[in-house]
């Protein structure tokens, strides 16, 4: 322990405490822009300086550690002083839209001005040059209102292991943006986000679709419907003041009826019908494997677009390891303008899909050629957990008062294990509850049907399940020794890409999540999402999983009618036609597509 004072108040902190961090434990506020906790410590801004006794200049509270004897003051004159003239500059630098910029009211550097007590800048001059990026689908880059904080450097480079962002140029010609100042289409970006979750001000953000909807919605020749991922539900309350982790399903679906939607289904639903055709993809891989007919292990989910991207783009000759199958709201979409339109006897060019999604890289992933499977796109539409929040509230719709409303069906109803794909580990786990019964015709063998080694937040989690008393058609999997991986976040991906790559890959199976934590952390979701939050949403989706009256995909009794009345069976032609896909080999530089150019 180091014994310090801060503000005349004598406290104990462990030694390597920043300085930051022992004002926090003791509740002294200290204003901070570039900070972000436990991710990104710079010291960039300044804005968290401090006086140290002794010390010849003030210091960043941020990056200093506490040292025995040190006498911090947080508040003195020199201190207030610097910080209003380090806020003015950056203010002299920064366009003011306050009134039609989308982060209005929830702009970190709009708060850190009330909180400094600055309005205007005394400083004027030359203007950082105005850039914005649009060519990508799934996020726009605005150089202008860019403060130069590098939080996005840090996610992209050491949480993604992607490494698109950095910064070009130097001096007061810094900027941050790909090498070359390149459109981020032309990139290995993945669209995961990331950068748009961090980013303080309105520099990153994600491309708009709410015109596009609130169009659609006012054409009286489309049907409109829409559909909800898991992550939604535990997370939208918290753009109406709601504690993070509050589940508000119901009023979400009433906000959506009272938009005008038509449908309202439930990602959920097609998240169960995931499982049933990637269970019977990989039990079709594991006899393959085992009896040698050559098939490729471990097989590796693919629910993630931006994880997708991630791996044609860094690992394009192991693509053949991707399950086929596509992520649960292009089935949905894929089936509403198929399965649906027949059953409602509307012409799937007249109905319009529109997914509410924790996830920016979704955005991308509609746009990809083969999410065509009647010849019209599989989703028309994407929006973010914060879009979907200001349409409801540009609707003037009073959130906390609604009641309860209810998904549409048939493709509203879903189980638990369809929940958990909000989740790390919720994929796999769902995915086990399934095979593992029918494999064996006994429930899954853990408390709660939980796979408590792959539960958690944690980058890499593995379990080892031994397949035993198996049903006769299934004797070729008996004392069969499952070895599963789960991962979130890129760069833990990368971790076990290169496994496989290099050959020493010990795992079947593998779950990928391309943001830290799962779909609950997607780059679509409220501000903040730290560690704490992340742990709130995970634990409402298990609430929400143990809450259901079926947990088991294969008990999802409209699943069981639609393989009845269309589908016919798993892997079958028809689903191979609507819910399967392919994959692009990209490379870093994209230098396949380039050599088919």
């Amino acid at each position: 322990m180091v014994n310090i004072t801060i503000n005349g108040k004598k406290i104990g902190v462990e030694e390597g405490t920043t300085i930051l961090e022992a004002a926090k434990q003791n509740n002294i506020s200290i204003p901070t822009l570039c900070h972000l906790e436990g991710v990104h410590n710079s010291g960039s801004c300044r804005i968290c300086v401090v006086e140290v006794e002794g010390a010849r200049t003030l210091v960043a509270s941020c990056i200093t550690a506490v040292r025995e004897g040190m006498v911090i003051h947080t508040n003195t004159q020199r201190v207030r002083k610097a910080r209003k003239i380090i806020y003015e500059l950056m203010l002299s630098d920064h366009p003011k839209d306050c009134l039609t910029c989308k982060r209005s009211q929830s702009c970190e550097f709009q708060k850190l001005g009330e909180v400094i007590l600055v309005g205007t800048s005394r400083f004027e001059g030359e203007k950082t040059r105005t850039k914005v990026d649009d060519s990508s689908a799934s996020i726009v880059r605005d150089a202008s209102k860019c403060v130069l904080c590098r939080r996005c450097v840090t996610i992209c480079n050491e949480v993604q292991g992607v490494g698109v962002l950095n910064v070009q140029n130097r001096g007061f010609d810094s900027v941050i943006a790909s090498a070359a100042e390149l459109p981020l289409n032309t990139v290995n970006c993945t669209n995961c986000g990331q950068c748009t979750l961090v980013c303080p001000v309105g520099a990153l953000k994600e491309k708009d679709a709410i015109s596009i909807v609130w169009k659609a919605l006012s054409d009286k020749n489309k049907r409109v419907v829409v559909q909800t991922a898991p992550a939604i539900r535990a997370a939208l309350g918290e753009e109406f003041g709601y504690e993070p982790g509050t589940l508000v399903t119901g009023k979400m679906v009433t906000a959506l009826k009272q938009m005008g939607f038509h449908d309202i289904f439930d990602t959920n639903f097609a998240a169960d019908l995931t499982i049933l055709e990637e269970g019977h993809e990989f039990l079709k891989r594991a006899a393959g494997a085992l009896t040698g007919s050559g098939a490729v292990l471990p097989m590796i989910t693919s629910c993630s677009p931006g994880w997708i991207k991630f791996i044609e783009h860094e690992f394009p000759e192991k693509l053949d390891h991707l399950s086929s199958c596509k992520s649960p709201h292009m089935m949905l979409g894929a089936l509403t303008k198929s399965y649906y339109a027949q059953k409602i006897g509307v012409d799937p060019k007249n109905i319009f899909v529109v997914s509410v999604m924790p996830c920016t890289a979704k955005k991308y992933e509609i746009t990809r050629p083969e999410m065509r499977a009647t010849g019209y796109p599989d989703v028309d539409a994407v929006l973010t957990t914060r879009e979907l929040a200001r349409m409801i509230k540009v609707a003037g719709i009073n959130f906390k008062e609604l009641e309860d409303g209810r998904f549409d069906n048939p493709l509203g109803y879903s189980t638990g294990a369809a929940d958990i794909f909000g989740v790390t580990g919720g994929v796999m786990e769902a995915a086990l509850r399934t095979v593992y019964e029918v494999v064996t015709g006994r429930e899954l063998p853990f408390d709660s049907l939980h796979v408590k080694p792959i539960v958690g937040l944690e980058k890499i989690k593995e379990a080892e399940i031994t397949i035993e008393n198996t049903k006769e058609e299934f004797k070729f999997l008996e004392g069969f020794k499952l070895k599963i991986a789960v991962t979130s976040g890129l760069a833990g991906a990368r971790i076990l890409m290169e496994q496989i790559a290099n050959g020493t890959s010990p795992y079947h199976f593998i779950e990928v999540m391309g943001c830290p934590g799962g779909c609950i952390s997607g780059g679509g979701q409220p501000r903040p999402t730290n560690q704490e939050i992340r742990k709130k949403r995970l634990e409402a989706i298990y609430k929400e999983d143990e809450g259901k009256e079926k947990r088991k995909s294969h008990e999802n009794p409209y699943v069981t009618v639609l393989y009845q009345e269309f589908l016919s069976e798993p892997l079958g032609h028809k689903s191979h036609e609507l819910l399967h896909t392919h994959y692009t080999k990209r490379g870093t530089y994209n230098q396949y597509l380039n050599n088919k150019k």
